[in-house]
């Protein structure tokens, strides 16, 4: 079984910084690709970025390319996403997962490509 447990949400203005982090444990390992996914009230999981293990390659969607960056400790087995110049329609809870595997670029975006789930971290950025 894997675990993840994500924190660092909060409230912040609009321009400022965060930084969520994606605590793993259980049985997985330094190659297994891993995600952040975000949901607003009312909308579908979206995808924000991901990195594949296998070759350290990061993918983000074109909403926050730019301002968010995926980062790994490996010693720590936790991942980071530091999201900058955050805008109110980054309002959400965001959710770190993982997998197996060695997914193409084009299936981080699918959720179903994961199978391992936090529960949730929010973030809501408001004047």
């Amino acid at each position: 079984q894997v675990h993840l447990v994500e924190s660092g949400g909060g409230l912040v203005q609009p321009g400022g910084s965060l930084r969520l982090s994606c605590a793993v444990s259980g049985r997985t390992g330094s190659t297994h690709p891993m995600a952040w996914f975000r949901q607003a009230p009312g909308k579908d999981r979206e995808f924000v970025g991901g990195l594949r293990g296998t070759d350290n390659n990061k993918f983000y969607s074109s909403s926050v390319k730019g301002r968010f960056t995926i980062s790994r400790d490996k010693d720590k087995n936790t991942f980071y996403l530091q999201m900058n110049s955050l805008k109110p329609e980054d309002t959400a809870v965001y959710y770190c997962a993982t997998g197996f595997g060695n997914p193409i670029s084009s299936s981080f975006r699918v959720p179903s490509t994961f199978e391992y789930w936090g529960q949730g971290t929010q973030v809501t950025v408001s004047s």
